[in-house]
């Protein structure tokens, strides 16, 4: 290859779709993905997804990866959920139902042992959560879980102020838009923040 056919190749005006590395989860929806450092959702990361009300459409955003691992056979870990899991709704959306795992906690304590349980087994692609409050030390403790066993922490915080100081890889901010959902990225690494409207049914 010529030099500046070279220097033409690596100039950054040049648009380029780019493949998730290995630790990366394809998000699903392109414009997310390009505005992601690594074009995906982090594996072995902890990711914060903060709403002002639940049911905006944060799950969905998160269903393409979800059907992703679950068809890999990895567990999906649904830990102190604010309702039932509906079943024919994953299952629509490409999630495999008999890799889906619901975990029933009676109080913050049992939620975090289950979390960081789930996040450190192994098993798991992906642990979901709904914390109504919780310390930067404690989202330490599930950073480190998912680092030691590979998996997707995901922690949707709704209605209450995030915690100041955050290990999280990844923080977004998820609020209804005319076409779906705009999404901004409050925290990511190697790169500011962004804000993107995705459709909903791309």
């Amino acid at each position: 290859m010529s030099a500046a056919l070279e220097a033409l190749r690596r100039h950054p005006a040049i648009w380029r779709r780019r493949a998730p590395p290995a630790g990366t989860l394809a998000t699903g929806f392109p414009p997310l993905d390009e505005a992601l450092p690594d074009a995906g959702w982090p594996m072995g990361a902890l990711t914060e997804i903060q709403v002002t009300r639940q049911g905006v459409g944060e799950l969905r955003l998160v269903m393409p990866a979800l059907a992703e691992l679950s068809g890999r056979g990895r567990w999906l870990a649904w830990v102190g959920t604010p309702g039932v899991p509906y079943a024919p709704a994953l299952a629509a959306r490409g999630v495999v139902l008999p890799r889906v795992l619901w975990v029933r906690a009676d109080n913050a304590a049992e939620q975090l042992w289950s979390v960081e349980q789930a996040l450190r087994s192994g098993v798991c692609g992906a642990v979901l959560a709904w914390p109504a409050r919780m310390h930067p030390r404690r989202l330490r403790r599930l950073q480190l879980a998912a680092e030691s066993g590979g998996a997707w922490a995901l922690l949707f915080l709704c209605g209450t102020a995030p915690a100041r100081a955050s290990p999280a890889s990844l923080r977004l901010r998820v609020a209804p838009a005319a076409r779906g959902l705009a999404v901004e990225v409050l925290k990511c690494r190697g790169r500011p923040g962004a804000r993107v409207e995705i459709g909903l049914d791309e």
